[in-house]
């Protein structure tokens, strides 16, 4: 922990309207400034006690204090730092520690993900989910709110080319990072994606060899494997001009690389941070603006409401991109969510590790999100879509169809009709080297 960075603080309180967990609970040691008291007292040689983690850990990592903080205090960096030295230094129950090895030996691994599909396959064929949650969560909680979460899988899984080439005449050549949990339970948003790029004239380098960007684990404080993630990633992006991101916790840590890299002696020497500094990383509506339109857009007459994934709108400051794109399209009315700098509780992994906390905050997001009234939801993090979606089903107001901007995009360019947003009507034709 940065000492420097923590006597930034001046205690003056802006943070606290923001901070989910101070909202929840109205605790000072769950708000900010009382978390970066903390962890001056452990700069000063305070040990770290276990009721000291749990203030750490309580914390969704959403930057919402970082938007609201009039002195430019870097909450972001002291979090991330304070959480490498929990890992470090804290002693978890077994338990704890249990969990914590099994998500993160299935989640940032996608070939693991693929063969969660035949049993999840089953789970949806034979209603087992809701039978078998109850159980799951007297063994651990965190395992029954991974069977909560978990998405009805898409029926068809597109499979992108390495390439997939410019409609028209070509005005950029992009790499896309497919993800995670994007690539393997959201398919037709990596898809969509890659149409929409094409279609705005932009070729579209999709590397095999890519893997997990390592968001997962610089936010748990997994210092040295959000170091192998980020080298891998950029190696695999190198030979593209820009990097297009379509999930907004994974964009929020590509754009830190240099950061991560530059704390090992090592890696500096071999010139990684530079390697990281290379990279032009933007999220997919950021670029989009950036870019500017040449591709069509057909009516969408519907009504949607835009969720501010936290990641995107606080740690990237991405907010008016997206909803500048969705704007645009002829037809659609654009409605605001209450209190959407409020996390909706998924924050990467807390959601799994800190569940109570997170329906607390699912539950108040849902209960925004169905005010609001509109057709449809859009995210822009996978992580927010299963949050929200799960809140939705147990509140009682049946399954919400949940969109990606880069959906909403694709269907309005190709001409397609509201009804295959609202999943009434899927359609994830198979791509082949070009934008179909």
């Amino acid at each position: 922990m940065d000492p420097e960075l923590i006597k930034d603080c001046v205690h003056c309180g802006f943070c606290l309207p923001t901070c989910p967990t101070y909202v929840l609970w109205g605790e000072e040691m769950d708000s900010p400034r009382g978390r970066i008291h903390l962890m001056g007292q452990h700069v000063g040689g305070t040990p770290l006690t276990d009721e000291m983690a749990g203030h750490f850990d309580a914390c969704l990592g959403c930057m919402a204090c970082v938007t609201a903080c009039p002195s430019g205090v870097q909450y972001d960096r002291l979090i991330e730092q304070t959480r490498t030295t929990v890992e470090r230094e804290h002693v978890r129950t077994p338990e704890d520690r249990a969990v914590r090895a099994l998500v993160f030996a299935l989640f940032p691994h996608r070939r693991r993900l693929r063969a969660l599909r035949l049993p999840m396959r089953l789970g949806e064929r034979f209603r087992l989910s809701a039978r078998l949650r109850p159980f799951l969560e007297r063994v651990h909680p965190s395992l029954g709110a991974m069977a909560e979460l978990a998405p009805p899988l898409p029926r068809h899984v597109p499979r992108l080319p390495p390439v997939v080439r410019a409609r028209g005449r070509r005005r950029a050549r992009v790499g896309l990072l497919t993800g995670c949990v994007q690539g393997e339970f959201f398919p037709q948003v990596n898809a969509a994606t890659a149409r929409v790029l094409a279609l705005e004239g932009c070729d579209v380098v999709i590397p095999p060899g890519q893997g997990c960007c390592g968001a997962l684990s610089v936010h748990s404080g997994r210092e040295a494997e959000a170091r192998r993630f980020a080298k891998r990633t950029i190696a695999a992006f190198e030979a593209v001009d820009t990097v297009v991101v379509n999930a907004a916790g994974c964009g929020s840590s590509m754009k830190e690389y240099a950061e991560v890299l530059a704390g090992d002696p090592a890696l500096r020497a071999e010139g990684w941070p530079e390697r990281a500094r290379a990279l032009r990383i933007r999220d997919l509506a950021e670029f989009l603006v950036e870019l500017g339109p040449v591709a069509p857009r057909h009516p969408l007459p519907m009504s949607v409401a835009y969720h501010d994934a936290c990641h995107l709108a606080h740690a990237q400051g991405v907010r008016a991109q997206p909803r500048e794109l969705l704007g645009a399209i002829p037809g659609l009315e654009l409605r605001e969510i209450a209190e959407s700098a409020i996390c909706c509780g998924s924050a990467g992994t807390y959601n799994l590790f800190q569940p109570e906390a997170a329906r607390e905050l699912g539950d108040r997001k849902a209960e925004r999100v169905l005010a609001a009234g509109a057709d449809l939801l859009v995210s822009a993090n996978p992580g927010c879509t299963l949050q929200i979606a799960a809140a939705v089903r147990r509140s009682g107001g049946g399954e919400i169809r949940v969109a990606h901007t880069a959906e909403v995009l694709d269907a309005s360019l190709r001409g397609r009709a509201p009804e295959t947003l609202r999943g009434k009507a899927p359609e994830t034709p198979r791509m082949r080297g070009g934008a179909t």
